[in-house]
């Protein structure tokens, strides 16, 4: 198999795979330097946000440093370990000031990154340690303006059929609740 180069369009994409043989989890180093890249957006969408230690602390930077940092994930997750690891994320992220929205039309499967008004990714890769480090893996990494936009207004149109997360809403929750975000966070390395 001999493959041959051709420019086609006038966009520039990288690919990012993620696998349990890979050397040096490309996946998770290109989320991570995105997000701390960013200068005025990084937009995420996943339907399993588990993220490693690293990518917490990007994301709060981030937000500290006043980048829109905007984490959309389903409000309906397809498992409750996940679903109680999601709100402990939350939870975290919330008190540095990244927005966290729950889609409210159904499951939500896509997989996206957006970063300031030129940089798009798509793909396979949750923002779960699995993905980065255990799953077969592909993202793609498009650096277009235009391509970005219609990425941009995908999402808008996503945040419209969701609910922001307060912090009030968390701490309103009962005992057992945040009882069973803090075991989930226990689990979050296997989920």
């Amino acid at each position: 198999w001999d493959l041959q180069r051709e420019a086609v369009g006038d966009s520039t994409v990288l690919v990012f795979p993620s696998d349990p043989a890979s050397e040096y989890e490309e996946a998770g180093l290109m989320f991570h330097q995105a997000i701390v890249a960013a200068t005025q957006r990084i937009w995420i969408a996943s339907p399993y946000f588990v993220p490693d230690h690293g990518i917490v602390s990007a994301l709060q930077l981030a937000a500290l440093r006043g980048v829109d940092v905007r984490i959309l994930i389903p409000d309906e997750p397809d498992g409750p370990v996940v679903a109680m690891a999601n709100w402990s994320f939350t939870r975290e992220l919330l008190a540095v000031g990244v927005k966290v929205y729950r889609y409210q039309g159904g499951f939500m499967h896509q997989k996206v990154l957006l970063m300031d008004e030129e940089l798009a990714g798509v793909g396979t890769a949750n923002f779960d340690i699995r993905s980065f480090r255990l799953n077969f893996e592909i993202t793609l990494l498009v650096h277009d303006t235009a391509f970005a936009r219609d990425v941009a207004a995908m999402l808008q149109a996503d945040l419209q059929r969701s609910r922001q997360v307060t912090a009030e809403e968390i701490n309103g929750k009962p005992f057992w609740f945040m009882l069973a975000m803090d075991v989930a966070r226990l689990l979050a390395p296997v989920l």
